[in-house]
């Protein structure tokens, strides 16, 4: 499948001078979408992953189906004060200040085989913020899946020797 062409760029959103990739044309064709988290389970699959964990808002969109794909779990992470329970939290820095995410306290064993999901790798920032969280908790982020990565930000680097899978890189 080309998967670009179920991609938008919109131009100057959300600021001037940003070209927006974005996945809602992706996720409206039922079949493409169907096949995106298929082809990623393929992967999460091979790392013998039991938990996926995604990032809000869209990680949910790809994170959720992927562990419906593999019938394994789902853990949101979410920002400051989100979650009902208990949390932990790790802050960490975007272009333009910082931000807070929080994981459930009890939502991760300790070894269990981790793969982190989300719909972007950009610079790695919010990745590397909700692998620290699982790793916190004693889980073992095992890959990183994504439907697109902008290569150019260099957001891998921050993901250190991860398997990471990504359906379109720009």
């Amino acid at each position: 499948m080309n998967w670009q062409t179920l991609i938008r760029e919109i131009p100057d959103f959300p600021q001037p001078g940003i070209l927006f990739r974005d996945i809602t044309p992706l996720l409206a064709n039922g079949e493409a979408y169907r096949q995106a988290i298929n082809t990623l389970a393929d992967f999460a699959r091979e790392l013998k992953a039991e938990l996926i964990v995604g990032p809000e808002a869209r990680g949910y969109v790809v994170g959720a189906p992927l562990a419906f794909a593999l019938e394994a779990g789902f853990v949101p992470v979410r920002k400051k004060g989100k979650l009902p329970g208990q949390t932990i939290s790790v802050q960490y820095g975007l272009e333009y200040g910082k931000d807070v995410l929080e994981i459930h306290k009890d939502a991760i064993l300790p070894g269990q085989r981790v793969v982190v999901a989300d719909d972007l790798l950009a610079t790695g920032g919010t990745m590397s913020a909700t692998m620290n969280l699982v790793e916190k908790l004693g889980g073992n982020v095992v890959g990183a899946a994504f439907l697109i990565e902008l290569s150019e930000l260099r957001g891998r680097e921050k993901l250190g020797n991860l398997d990471v899978y990504t359906l379109v890189q720009y």
